[in-house]
């Protein structure tokens, strides 16, 4: 079983660098933008944050209309706030695979509730979709959090907390783009035979994914916690991600140019 776990880990992380390393131009590149740079950073990171926006389209999949969409938009929106402006000012911070593997977890329960999993496999009614989606927004936020927590901020004071709220600014833009793209694509395919066809294959795909990340997230937290169980030495093994480290700075360089 872990060997299989660790392939299927490995061919995972062929495709998508699990680091969350900062490259020293980064940083140095949002002391001298200022508050702009970070709102820059915050919609760029929402942007590429698969994690986040596969949660996002599991919630709007099946939402159809504007007061539905705004009000769960809304208190994801307001969850992911709290956590990502009060933990980064407090410098309240988790080990950011951990933090991951739950938000992936949220992948995996949004797409099992869009199929009706409590109803039809556990027989029971599911959870208050509203608060659920609040419970994970602050998940989400904290993750987010992890991530802003790598740059110079500097000790608490109100430039730090402009900054962080820059920061918080600029997700919410990423997200609003991400999410009139999905809506567009969602309300075409609403329109076709193909969507009451495939909308639970559609859900199932969802699920993998999730679950495949969250196998990518506890990959990365046993490689930081238990080094020598993966039969690398452990010079040998911090070699490995500090090449996977300096390839996610490169590319997270390029983005952010």
């Amino acid at each position: 079983m872990k060997v299989i776990f660790i392939l299927a880990s490995s061919v995972l992380l062929s495709t998508v660098a699990f680091a969350h390393g900062i490259s020293q131009s980064d940083m140095q590149a949002m002391i001298e933008g200022g508050n702009l740079r970070y709102i820059w950073l915050g919609a760029t990171h929402m942007l590429s944050g698969y994690d986040h926006l596969l949660f996002l389209f599991g919630v709007i999949f099946f939402l159809t209309t504007a007061r539905d969409i705004i009000k769960f938009v809304t208190i994801f929106t307001i969850g992911h706030s709290i956590t990502l402006i009060f933990a980064t000012f407090m410098s309240i911070n988790a080990n950011y695979y951990l933090i991951d593997a739950v938000i992936a977890l949220s992948v995996i329960y949004k797409a099992f509730d869009n199929n009706k999993g409590f109803q039809n496999y556990l027989g029971v009614k599911s959870p208050n979709l509203l608060m659920m989606v609040f419970i994970f927004g602050l998940i989400h936020g904290f993750g987010l959090s992890t991530r802003l927590q790598q740059l110079p901020l500097g000790e608490p004071s109100f430039e730090m907390l402009m900054r962080i709220i820059s920061f918080n600014i600029g997700v919410e833009v990423g997200q609003i783009i991400a999410l009139i793209a999905m809506l567009l694509v969602l309300t075409q395919w609403r329109k076709l035979a193909s969507f009451a066809k495939f909308s639970k294959i559609t859900n199932h795909a969802l699920m993998f994914v999730g679950f495949m990340l969250l196998l990518m997230q506890l990959h990365g937290y046993l490689h930081t916690t238990h080094e020598e169980e993966f039969g690398f030495n452990k010079d040998a093994h911090q070699h490995i991600h500090l090449d996977m480290k300096e390839a996610e700075q490169n590319s997270y360089q390029h983005d952010t140019l």
